[in-house]
């Protein structure tokens, strides 16, 4: 744990927000108003955050991530935290671990009790060995502790214990369903600009974590990275261990990429669907504007009291209507929706609460049902919509071989589908169009701030395109080697054509500024005197009066990969054995550096 802060606040810079620790001062009052009434006078609410872990039998630990319910009420960072709230008057209580002196050594300057009332404002602050004592003191009237099931998971939070809370009376029902109500939920440009065909899924991935955290502080993700291309898009969770965005992305290839950052534990969640090669052709192009107009008719309707489910089925009717529109199904949209055809196509729910974590708690309380239908099972809220709710806006169309197939069989659907229009997208992956919004008290917030139309997304990806391409290191080797191999090619042929020695000399010194100069300016950075130099120094040297020597010096000795190596020593030293007179005296011509590394002769 690191010094306090000198206010109580969370940043990561003046570049990065602040999230002051009245945000959470206001998140427990909201708890207490709504327990007011409904549990005794003198009830205290107590709630255990994360435990430190290590990882398997190891002693390798994890960057830890709060428990989200406790950070929603407390914002403390560190684990093995306990808090208490008295419901009566707000009163705030902190229990932090007690560390041996010797953590110090290891873990950097301990914090005492008072740090740490100053470091997240909160009225007390106790070692958590005094919990029994320090509560028994307040002689609680009931502990309120948290147990309740994540209707998204299927797994319960965890409820606090301690030793000694058997000789005080506990109530594990009233709290979470308040508190859940409470929490109630309240960077892809730089992707477009920088992919291009040739990149590999995973390193559009790191490119993204990187931004995250290197421009916002954001050291983790909300949630596993997807960055799916051609077919991988149609993969709803693609990116998993089994699929790790490994592919090699392809001109041609539609990209989904649904990444989000998290910041102090809150969330978010874009998704953005875009062409590699930067233009859409006008199959992508109808899919994706179909998706877009699905979109923004649901922006359109949301507001306090719309109910969430017939939001789903709005956007499964536009999509069938532009589906419809492009040939790839016909009849009557009415009919499709009675067979559930929609779902065939957006297999998922239209979205999602999103907060402390990026599924958020609350989407089936008590009173709900979750539908059997197909697509509507999957969404993770039926709600009807309340001002102060954050939720995702998601809709997408995909084209999923074995959700085709299925409908195809199904006389049902099949009648409406179109199947040579169909089959011709198989392959084509998917779309998704996801955006971040806040329920308002007569419309919604849109908090999501990228391109988003077919023009907008063209211009960004145009801009990347002017831009010097990043340097990849799986093009790297080839680039080095061709750059060597024409030196060797102009060295060459101007040793065994030319009598002036001086303008031999020239034209290597020319080739050493301008050929392999430019491979020191795309970052392959090292120190080569192994190996350039000293084969310039013992061969081409002797011809050109030291004079290549220090050209290659000067504008090769930044480069030093075995590649650039082991082109000096087989393909240069070839020309430069011994002497350029051995060279032509020798008779050696441009077609043997050709026969030798045939991907080279084109330049």
């Amino acid at each position: 744990m690191a010094a306090c802060r000198a206010q109580p606040a969370f940043c990561r810079g003046p570049h990065t927000l602040t999230v002051p620790a009245e945000l959470f001062q206001e998140n427990r009052q909201r708890l207490c108003e709504r327990l007011k009434g409904k549990v005794p006078s003198g009830a205290i609410v107590l709630l255990q955050g994360g435990e430190s872990q290590t990882r398997y039998c190891s002693d390798h630990e994890p960057i830890f991530r709060q428990e989200s319910y406790f950070q929603w009420a407390f914002g403390v960072e560190e684990p093995d935290f306990y808090g208490a709230i008295e419901v009566d008057t707000g009163n705030t209580i902190l229990f932090p671990p007690k560390l041996p002196d010797t953590y110090a050594v290891w873990m950097g300057k301990l914090l005492t009790c008072e740090d740490f009332k100053e470091r997240y404002g909160v009225n007390e602050a106790h070692w958590s060995s005094d919990i029994p004592s320090i509560l028994k003191g307040r002689n609680p009237a009931v502990l309120l502790t948290l147990k309740g099931l994540n209707t998204d998971s299927g797994n319960y939070s965890r409820e606090a214990a301690f030793d000694g809370i058997s000789q005080f009376k506990v109530d594990n029902e009233i709290l979470h369903p308040e508190i859940m109500e409470c929490v109630k939920p309240q960077t892809k440009k730089i992707i477009m600009k920088s992919i291009r065909p040739g990149v590999y899924e995973y390193q559009m991935e790191s490119l993204f974590k990187h931004y995250c955290y290197f421009t916002g502080g954001m050291r983790g993700e909300a949630y596993t990275c997807i960055c799916g291309t051609g077919d991988n898009g149609s993969v709803l969770h693609y990116g998993h261990a089994g699929a790790p965005n490994s592919k090699l992305v392809q001109d041609g290839d539609m990209c989904l990429f649904d990444m989000g950052c998290e910041y102090y534990c809150y969330t978010s969640d874009i998704t953005c669907s875009f062409p590699a090669n930067g233009k859409f052709t006008e199959r992508q192009k109808g899919i994706y504007e179909a998706v877009y107009k699905s979109s923004r008719a649901v922006m359109a309707a949301v507001k306090p009291g719309v109910s969430w489910v017939d939001m789903h089925l709005l956007a499964d009717r536009t999509h069938l209507e532009e589906l419809k529109r492009l040939g790839l199904v016909t009849g009557d949209i009415d009919e499709m929706m009675k067979v559930r055809l929609g779902a065939v196509f957006m297999p998922h729910g239209l979205g999602h609460f999103m907060g402390l974590d990026t599924h958020d708690v609350g989407g089936y309380p008590e009173g709900t049902e979750r539908s059997k239908e197909a697509g509507l099972k999957s969404l993770r809220t039926v709600r009807t919509l309340e001002q102060r709710m954050v939720l995702t806006i998601e809709p997408g169309i995909y084209f999923i071989d074995v959700l085709l197939d299925a409908a195809f069989n199904n006389p049902e659907q099949a009648r409406f589908l179109v199947r040579e229009r169909i089959d011709s997208h198989r392959g084509f992956g998917g779309v998704r169009i996801e955006d971040d919004i806040a329920i308002t008290q007569d419309g919604m917030e849109l908090m999501t701030c990228v391109p988003r139309t077919v023009e907008e997304i063209e211009t960004l990806m145009e801009e990347g395109r002017r831009q010097p391409p990043m340097p990849l290191p799986q093009d790297m080797k080839k680039y080095v080697i061709n750059h060597m191999l024409r030196y060797v090619i102009i060295l060459k042929s101007q040793v065994c054509n030319n009598s002036d020695i001086t303008e031999v000399c020239n034209s290597v010194s020319q080739v050493c500024n301008n050929s392999v100069s430019q491979v020191c300016n795309n970052s392959v950075s090292q120190v080569c005197n192994n190996s350039v130099s000293q084969v310039c120094n013992n061969s081409v040297s002797q011809v050109c009066n030291n004079s290549v020597s220090q050209v290659c010096i000067n504008s090769v000795s930044q480069v030093c990969i075995n590649s650039v190596s082991q082109v000096c020593i087989n393909s240069v030293s070839q020309v430069c054995n011994n002497s350029v007179s051995q060279v032509c005296n020798n008779s050696l011509q441009v077609s043997d550096t050709c026969s030798e590394h045939p991907f080279s002769c084109s330049g």
